[in-house]
């Protein structure tokens, strides 16, 4: 989900310099990049009426959550009184995520951000697993009294920002709502913020990222999800576009080639040594058991933590590599004192000025 834009992230911006988003429209007539960014990223510009408009506003609001690659790996049924989230498994990334644990998180963010805007909207929701919860989860939903809560507000702004952040240490009030808002059942956060821990963390970055670079099968899966130009974002609309962090949007044919020069083992590390060192710390989150019911739990936590810190004017980006590469997990489960957990996900955290947002497919092309 929550995995990484590696390339993007890397030398190209400082090779190529940054190239502007245009927010002219095409010639067919399709909204330009900015356009359509506008159009993903709002609050519901009028009031809703009927139950069928709320839940594909619900939906709406889901879709805004984080995947990894930016797959958007998720499906969604409207049902009498319940919106069923279901995995699609057309948009699996197996080389990065064999075996669907970065999936069923990322169906986790979308159904925290689906309940949290169904709170607004006067809804209660709950996540509801059936016999089979590979097959996915319903949320159920029941009238309450509508709260408009700053996790919600924060649902257009979030963002896992990949860029350097300020440095600068955030406070314990703020640490003590971060920690706060990822805890869940059966999932707990870990926050590390000194510099000895931080910098073992990095250890196992560097480690887990030399490992996925020597394997061909993972560089070619994520090139496969990169949009290396404008039109090619703005007709797919998802993947991870190279704009949004702040590298030049290119023709295909020549972002292929800079990724096969620039996309080194050397540089990532190097990337990511110095993205690391300027965060104010990193949290990982920490499933009890190894199963899908936990994924999406901690999906949820996800979601909220970084809504959370969003409402703080904090950023944050994943760091997944050591939850990734599966030789490496348990020794890093072991660093943490985790021993027998499953960590999920491992995230940075500080402040930074707001990146350029990835796009999202429309509702209609989500609904089961």
């Amino acid at each position: 989900m929550i995995s990484r834009r590696q390339f993007i992230d890397s030398g190209v911006a400082a090779a190529w310099g940054p190239l502007a988003l245009s927010g002219c429209s095409p010639a067919n007539g399709t909204p330009g990049y900015q356009e359509l960014a506008r159009q993903t990223w709002r609050h519901t510009a009028e009031p809703l009426s009927g139950n069928a408009a709320v839940q594909r506003e619900l939906v709406r609001y889901a879709t805004l959550a984080p995947s990894s690659h930016n797959t958007q790996c998720w499906k969604f049924r409207l049902e009498d009184g319940a919106i069923s989230i279901l995995p699609d498994l057309s948009r699996r990334t197996p080389a990065v995520d064999p075996d669907d644990h970065h999936l069923y998180t990322s169906l986790g963010c979308a159904a925290e951000n689906l309940i949290q805007a169904a709170l607004a909207n006067g809804l209660k929701g709950e996540v509801r697993f059936g016999p089979t919860p590979t097959a996915g989860f319903k949320v159920a939903l029941e009238p309450t009294q509508a709260i408009n809560s700053l996790l919600f507000q924060a649902i257009p702004d979030r963002q896992c920002t990949r860029s350097a952040f300020d440095g600068k240490p955030i406070t314990v009030a703020e640490l003590a709502l971060l920690e706060q808002a990822g805890i869940g059942r059966g999932v707990h956060i870990l926050l590390l913020t000194g510099d000895a821990a931080m910098e073992k963390t990095l250890e196992y970055v560097v480690a887990s990222n030399t490992v996925q670079m020597n394997d061909p099968a993972f560089i070619e899966e994520l090139q496969a999800w990169i949009r290396f130009s404008r039109s090619e974002a703005v007709q797919l609309r998802d993947g991870l576009f190279s704009a949004t962090s702040g590298s030049p949007s290119l023709p295909r044919w020549l972002g292929g080639r800079m990724f096969g020069l620039l996309f080194t083992p050397k540089r990532e590390n190097d990337k990511y040594a110095a993205q690391l060192r300027s965060s104010a710390g990193v949290a990982v989150f920490v499933s009890e058991k190894d199963d899908i019911t936990h994924w999406v739990e901690a999906g949820r936590c996800y979601e909220r933590f970084a809504l959370q810190a969003t409402a703080l004017g904090i950023r944050n980006a994943m760091l997944n590599q050591p939850v990734e590469v599966s030789a490496l997990r348990p020794q890093f489960a072991a660093f943490l004192g985790v021993a027998g957990s499953r960590p999920d996900l491992v995230v940075r955290f500080g402040r930074a000025p707001k990146m350029p947002q990835s796009l999202r497919r429309p509702v209609q092309a989500v609904l089961a």
